[in-house]
């Protein structure tokens, strides 16, 4: 799901620090679901409005009360410790859209739920707001497309999936299909010519119907198809395969299915098996599934505050968890660098950047800068892992905005740029 074209609510929509006043719709979040049932029809979180402000702040970390979810084991494995440095970066100044601010304030005003920095693999902070704490799952929304993306680098790092491949090489069945001549890698950055509206303002886009189809909206009377797989043999091309970056979250799902195929196993299984376990997770992670079990790999995972952060730190180092290679170095390294024409056609797509530094879109990550570099997997309501990799940070924030796409996003992108810049300072 998208973090481009950013609306909403500017930075005066409050979110209350730890232990402040209540304000905004930090406030109108508390009580929901609250003390036993029946509860309060006001209070109550429904498939029909968990995606909404306030419901959100209380849905976010109940997923699976709400769909049904498939379990991603972190197995028995050693966790990856991660060592603390504490310090405290609340006061980290920066200016955004013209208003200065601190980190502190940041984190006050943009629904923060959950908040880490990891500075050479160490923690400077973790912080938890609106009751969720270090074992709760959170939401990742489109952060999901980056953990679906890093299970197709592993299964092409071994030989058992050809990214350059025809998809219907991989699954024959999408054949006559809208992704008849797309390549596994235009899955990945996003240019297949599958038309898919995803104008979260438009009530009859496509992305209404899917999430009916993967059971994220009760049903409103129309027929749908049975299940996702169904639902990809229904759409068809505005645009050729190939050409310009245009964010289409269906194709993160179709890409889920040619992995499962290549692997000749389950989604939930490979992403346990193939990262989750290697990755030395500390908590078991989730995702939301349709009728008949496909996964919602573009949007649906659900992964604690801490295990993001190690995924963050997987790209930092590489792909690397200590001497072992998690995801090929060569997968994060092609990331980074992207396609040769990848720059050219983001500029050229549906999220023109104003981002120095020839910006891409890559294996599902937003390249901001190669060169440095600076890169971030988001989700719409403000779910971000960022990994800047100068300053050896990894910056995650997990969030509950009222709205899909928010200016948040570029004030939160700021105190990164911030918090890295301190960070190079102070060594």
């Amino acid at each position: 799901m998208t973090q481009a074209g950013a609306a909403g609510p500017g930075p005066a929509a409050a979110e209350p620090a730890a232990g402040g006043p209540a304000a905004g719709p930090a406030a109108a979040g508390r009580g929901l679901m609250a003390g036993a049932p029946p509860f309060a029809p006001g209070s109550r979180v429904t498939l029909a409005n968990w995606q909404d402000p306030p419901f959100n702040r209380w849905a976010f970390q109940h997923v699976r009360e709400l769909i049904p979810t498939a379990r991603i084991s972190r197995g028995g494995r050693p966790v990856w410790p991660l060592r603390r440095a504490e310090r405290d970066l609340g006061g980290v100044r920066f200016t955004s859209a013209d208003q200065e601010m601190t980190i502190a304030e940041l984190l006050a005003q943009t629904c923060t739920d959950g908040f880490l920095v990891l500075h050479r693999g160490r923690i400077l902070t973790e912080q938890y707001f609106n009751a969720m704490t270090p074992d709760t799952p959170h939401l990742l929304m489109s952060v999901s497309k980056s953990v679906t993306a890093a299970v197709a680098g592993v299964l092409a790092g071994r030989g058992q999936l050809d990214v350059s491949a025809p998809v219907t090489a991989v699954v024959p069945e999408l054949a006559e299909t809208s992704l008849d001549g797309a390549t596994v890698q235009h899955l990945l950055d996003m240019r297949a010519g599958t038309a898919f509206n995803e104008d979260y303002a438009d009530p009859e886009a496509d992305v209404r119907t899917y999430e009916r189809v993967y059971l994220w909206r009760p049903p409103d009377g129309r027929p749908v198809p049975e299940d996702a797989i169904a639902y990809f043999a229904t759409l068809r091309n505005d645009g050729p395969h190939g050409g310009p970056f245009r964010y289409r979250s269906i194709l993160t799902d179709v890409l889920a299915w040619v992995i499962e195929r290549a692997a000749g196993a389950r989604f939930h299984e490979l992403v346990s098996r193939l990262l989750w376990q290697p990755m030395g997770a500390e908590f078991d992670a989730e995702i939301t599934v349709d009728a008949h079990g496909n996964p919602m790999a573009d949007g649906g995972i659900c992964a604690t505050l801490r295990d993001a952060g190690r995924f963050g730190e997987l790209f930092l180092r590489r792909g690397r968890r200590a001497r072992r290679e998690v995801v090929p170095a060569a997968w994060v390294d092609d990331t980074i660098r992207g396609a040769p024409d990848g720059a050219q056609a983001f500029t050229g797509g549906d999220d023109p950047s104003t981002c120095a530094g020839r910006p891409h879109y890559r294996n599902c990550w937003w390249v901001d800068d190669p060169g440095l570099p600076f890169y971030h997997a988001s989700g719409i309501n403000g779910q971000h892992i960022f990994v800047h990799v100068p300053s050896q940070t990894v910056v995650v924030k997990l969030s509950t905005w009222p709205t899909a796409l928010s200016p948040w996003l570029e004030a939160t992108v700021h105190g990164v740029h911030a918090i890295a810049a301190a960070l190079q300072r102070r060594g």
